[in-house]
């Protein structure tokens, strides 16, 4: 090999070389090397030389072909290769049977003739029927109602035999009030009936705890403390009353809507073969105890605002404000194996229940001890009632349907029976069905793509975080640290995959003859597993959604999000489904879930680095100019902070989706719909608010549907400009609130 060359040597040889093709090319066109390169191109000639001869016009002209062959096939080229791109980046159609499936729930649920400018809503969900929460619990009935090959003895087949008990109405119909019957003797019975033996009231209240999971004048259950470190602790907290708080009513409606509870408890004092005239006395008297323990209640805003959330103290302690309840028997009954001594400390949440609890307890154990005996028996029928016979439950629904009217709420849908049994089978034997559940429907393929989709999501919110001109630098980068370090659970928890831990938690639920000693057997199992949680190490971080919830979550205290299987399946996610379907469904719920991670942030006066007071009010102007479907309320300061997270989340899954197909061309869309990519991804986004109206619970922090959908489109530009929507539309306004 010759050595490397200097630069001035390499210059050197390269003016040479140049020269010597110069001079060859001179000799051969009648041009003088000498006069450099312009001479080569002139066209003009001195005087001195002649004319050009006719073989240098040959040259010339085959020169001139030349060139002009090269410019157009340089020109040719360029016009093939720009087609192959454009028609490479096209979007193709994707006619796969999953996108086929797709497109038919598209036709559906939506209504093309409705125009997207004005009512994005109903074009998106105008035909919707059902949610997706009903789809899987059609799902989980399809596994239930299998005929699989389970070991005998597996606690899959204890599941499905669960199952199918519940579904032997023939069978639970025939037996009547005879199971529980049984169960009121060995509580003592009660006078109603005429066998009543008068036990101790904290023993009776101690089975009732212990032995049927039922708390009739407060809840005391398992939790994470409320402050770091967050250690599972047991909780004392006011009861949940099927009776609405007066306080909330008007004093008319909350009149009729006691006689109502009258006439239901006098429906099941006769049905358990009580006598009349007792029934009546009993019943009227468990009203009134329930309405004196009512007064108490306070909602938890209200004790948020008296910064009485919870505090902690000793049973001891409890035992002198409370002294009515045994708490160390009852509360060491409840939580075995647990050790309990007075001096454990407990979370209480609402002392000033606590204590005034004990005083109307302490003036019925003087006065009526016996009518104390049979409230809290009704309160276990009632808490059985789902596991009771035909008669028990129409009474049941028949209440609820009284007491929906006269607190104007609309009536609720009749269920069937099959989604009953699904859910008391998912909920007495929910590790095993889980694991059942992620085997048939959540691949580890689907898991590997939703969790590429949530990096894409989280890239861009961080990105998004360093442009928000309302927070400064410092907030911004504490911000981004926090959603750096989140840690994500995608589909399932561990001993979802893995069945063979959920095998070790059904040792002691054994199934009867009679569904209802099934159902309650199943209680005291789900307890026990609860109580053995807690000797575990970081009980806390076992996460205990369901994979089939709809419903994503975020733990502050474990900094950690969940997105269940339920949310990662059709039609809100698949591996082969366009990409914009996926980032406008599952991305923009992962965004959402990803936003309460700093939702103090997003609070008037919660943030003094934040200047965002001004877009804030206007977002609140923004939704309450919105039109509602009648007989819809809408509560703007109850809502607010999941309005603002809405926002965010359109925002900044739009963003990531833009990103994706920045680096990654190849798109897909549906046939027949004739929307775009970034069409469709509005209409993924919307289709995860579609449910009816009628449904909107009057306590949600969530807006109405159309509300999430309209307020965070209208605030979108890009949605204007892809649907081309006339300015001043609903959905296309003359202001928006930039807060992302």
């Amino acid at each position: 090999m010759h050595p490397p060359l200097s630069e001035p040597a390499s210059l050197s040889l390269l003016l040479t070389w140049f020269r010597r093709v110069e001079a060859r090319v001179g000799r051969t066109t009648g041009t003088d090397p000498a006069r450099g390169m312009g001479a080569l191109w002139s066209q003009e000639r001195p005087p001195e030389e002649g004319q050009p001869t006719e073989r240098s016009r040959w040259q010339a002209m085959a020169r001139q072909l030349l060139t002009t062959v090269l410019f157009l096939s340089v020109l040719l080229g360029s016009c093939v290769l720009f087609i192959y791109i454009f028609w490479s980046c096209r979007p193709r159609t994707c006619d796969t049977p999953v996108c086929r499936r797709l497109l038919d729930h598209y036709l559906k649920s939506g209504n093309i003739s409705v125009a997207p400018c004005t009512d994005f809503f109903s074009f998106a969900c105008g035909k919707a029927k059902g949610t997706l929460a009903e789809e899987i619990k059609r799902q989980l009935q399809r596994i239930l109602e299998s005929s699989g090959s389970w070991h005998p003895g597996s606690e899959e087949e204890k599941a499905f035999q669960f199952y199918s008990s519940c579904m032997d109405t023939d069978a639970i119909e025939a037996e009547g009030a005879g199971p529980l019957r049984h169960i009121i003797e060995e509580l003592g019975g009660w006078q109603i009936s005429g066998n009543w033996t008068s036990l101790d009231f904290n023993r009776t209240l101690r089975l009732l705890m212990s032995q049927y999971g039922h708390f009739p004048f407060f809840r005391a259950y398992l939790s994470p403390h409320p402050s770091p470190p967050h250690q599972l602790v047991i909780q004392i907290d006011q009861p949940k009353f099927d009776i609405p708080l007066g306080q909330e009513l008007e004093q008319k409606n909350y009149a009729q809507i006691l006689r109502e509870y009258l006439t239901y408890l006098n429906c099941l004092g006769k049905l358990l073969g009580g006598n009349p005239s007792k029934v009546q006395e009993h019943a009227y008297l468990s009203i009134s105890i329930t309405s004196q323990l009512s007064r108490f209640l306070r909602p938890p805003g209200q004790q948020r605002t008296q910064g009485k959330l919870f505090q902690m103290v000793t049973i001891d302690q409890l035992q002198e404000m409370a002294p009515a309840i045994d708490w160390l028997s009852c509360l060491q009954a409840t939580f075995t194996p647990m050790s309990l001594s007075p001096s454990q400390l407990v979370v209480v949440h609402d002392l000033d229940y606590l204590q005034n609890m004990s005083k109307v307890l302490e003036k019925q154990l003087l006065e009526h001890r016996d009518f104390l005996q049979s409230h809290m028996i009704f309160g276990l029928v009632e808490a059985l009632s789902p596991a009771l016979d035909s008669k028990f439950q129409e009474a049941r629904r028949l209440l609820n349907q009284k007491v929906r009217e006269l607190t104007e709420q609309p009536p609720m849908p009749t269920r069937p029976r099959w989604m009953e049994c699904v859910e008391e089978t998912d909920a007495a034997f929910k590790p095993t069905l889980a694991a059942v559940f992620v085997r048939e429907t959540f691949s580890p393929s689907t898991q590997s793509a939703a969790m590429e989709l949530f990096t894409a999501i989280k890239d861009a919110l961080i990105t998004h975080l360093r442009r928000l001109p309302w927070i400064d630098e410092e907030t911004q980068k504490k911000a981004q640290d926090k959603v750096t370090q989140v840690q994500v659970t995608m589909g399932a928890p561990e001993w979802a995959l893995k069945p063979a831990l959920a095998r070790q938690e059904y040792n002691d639920t054994h199934l009867r003859p009679s569904y209802l000693q099934s159902f309650l057997s199943s209680v005291r199992s789900r307890q026990a597993r609860i109580i053995q949680s807690s000797f575990q190490p970081s009980p806390h971080h076992r996460w205990k959604v369901s994979p089939w919830e709809v419903s994503a979550h975020y733990s502050s205290s474990d900094h950690m999000v969940a997105f269940p299987a339920g949310l990662l399946l059709p039609p809100f996610f698949h591996p082969g489904y366009p990409r914009a379907v996926n980032f406008g469904a599952a991305g923009s719920i992962m965004v959402h879930e990803l936003l309460r991670i700093f939702s103090q942030l997003l609070l008037p006066g919660c943030c003094q680095a934040c200047d965002n007071r001004a877009v804030l009010q206007c977002l609140e102007n923004h939704y309450a100019a919105f039109p509602l479907p009648h007989g819809i309320s809408f509560n703007g300061s109850r809502t607010f902070q999941e309005n603002v997270a809405d926002m965010g989340s359109l925002a900044i899954a739009l963003q990531a989706y833009k990103n994706r197909l920045l680096w990654h061309y190849g798109e897909t869309t549906l046939p027949r719909l004739d929307l775009s990519p970034h069409q469709l991804f509005f209409l993924s986004y919307a289709q995860v608010m579609c449910r009816e109206p009628s449904t909107q619970d009057s306590q949600d922090t969530h807006s109405p549907p159309s509300l999430r959908v309209h307020g965070p489109l209208s605030n979108t530009p890009a949605f204007a400009r892809y649907f081309s929507c006339p300015r001043g539309t609903l959905l296309n306004p003359s202001r928006r609130c930039q807060l992302w």
